[in-house]
């Protein structure tokens, strides 16, 4: 068995069809099936129920990926420990973070935790939709800012930002350059949403269903923020975003307007159950001493306190 089959399993859990694992991992659908067809006849076990809609675990399944996560998790650890002796530092940390993270608390906490550990170097990992906790499980990332709703099972994780949030327009839409605007308004507007991303995820960003019991008006997919500003732009549809993506994305064929009555974005400091090392527990501290807007005592290197979302 090899890391790189069980990466194909996670991938493919993921992403609950064979075609869009393939796309992800770089290899043809044929020989991912052949390697997942491969791994159930050498485990003895079936993985995956295959049906029209793609594939579903089995019981079997849900184990054997979980074990294959942590597993992953573990490798990660194992090449991030001989790369940080081979370039001669005292760690390195990897904070994922998805189109505009926190705002500005993403920034700012990656550029204070590395003022205070100089010897430490700070990755920042930019992932596309509701991809951070898979980044999180399968030890692509130590820790990192999540979007929510999201799937925490396995992490801790701490809310540490909330921001309103806006609706992105072409420039010349009739609504731009509004004060703000009810959702309501905008619900004979296509919206733009991404199937990368579970299903919660997308019909909490799109107010699905509307306050009125209405559901949106689906406009095309995208699988990361620049295809979605760029349909946008276009005038295809609109889109929802946090606040934060107004600066961060600012263009001259785009109007930000926010929305008035939905509740905001909230975002969550996160990590997988365990893996709460110096590094991870130290970014934690300057976190919530950022996000509090006060210093806090040192977190000691052996509790870390936990919210609940």
């Amino acid at each position: 068995m090899e890391l790189r089959q069980l990466r194909y399993l996670v991938a493919i859990a993921d992403e609950g069809n064979l075609g869009r694992a393939a796309e992800l991992l770089y290899v043809s659908q044929p020989a991912l099936s052949y390697a997942l067809k491969n791994l159930e006849s050498e485990f003895g076990v079936r993985l995956f129920d295959r049906h029209a809609g793609g594939v579903t675990e089995t019981a079997a399944g849900r184990d054997v990926v979980a074990e294959a996560r942590r597993t992953l998790s573990q490798a990660g650890r194992v090449t991030a420990a001989a790369e940080r002796h081979r370039r001669g530092e005292t760690g390195v940390l990897r904070v994922g973070f998805e189109a505009s993270g926190a705002g500005e608390l993403t920034t700012r906490a990656r550029a204070e935790f590395a003022r205070r550990h100089p010897g430490v170097r700070v990755e920042p990992k930019r992932f596309d939709w509701g991809q951070e906790v898979s980044a999180l499980r399968d030890g692509r990332v130590d820790v990192a800012f999540v979007w929510l709703p999201a799937d925490v099972t396995g992490l801790h994780a701490e809310i540490v930002h909330t921001e309103p949030r806006i609706v992105g327009l072409p420039s010349g839409h009739p609504l731009a350059g509004r004060d703000g605007i009810s959702v309501l308004e905008v619900n004979d507007e296509p919206l733009m949403w991404t199937e990368r991303a579970p299903r919660i995820w997308v019909d909490w960003w799109a107010v699905n269903p509307r306050p009125d019991g209405s559901s949106p008006r689906w406009g095309p997919t995208n699988d990361n923020v620049e295809e979605m500003l760029e349909q946008v732009a276009e005038g295809t549809a609109i889109c929802f975003a946090p606040t934060s993506m107004a600066q961060y994305y600012a263009r001259p064929d785009l109007s930000w307007v926010p929305l008035t009555d939905v509740e905001p974005l909230r975002v969550a400091l996160a990590w997988v159950d365990g893996a709460d090392n110096p590094l991870v527990r130290g970014f934690a501290h300057v976190v919530r001493e950022l996000a509090s807007g006060e210093p806090t005592p040192a977190v000691p290197t052996h509790w870390v306190p936990r919210r609940t979302l």
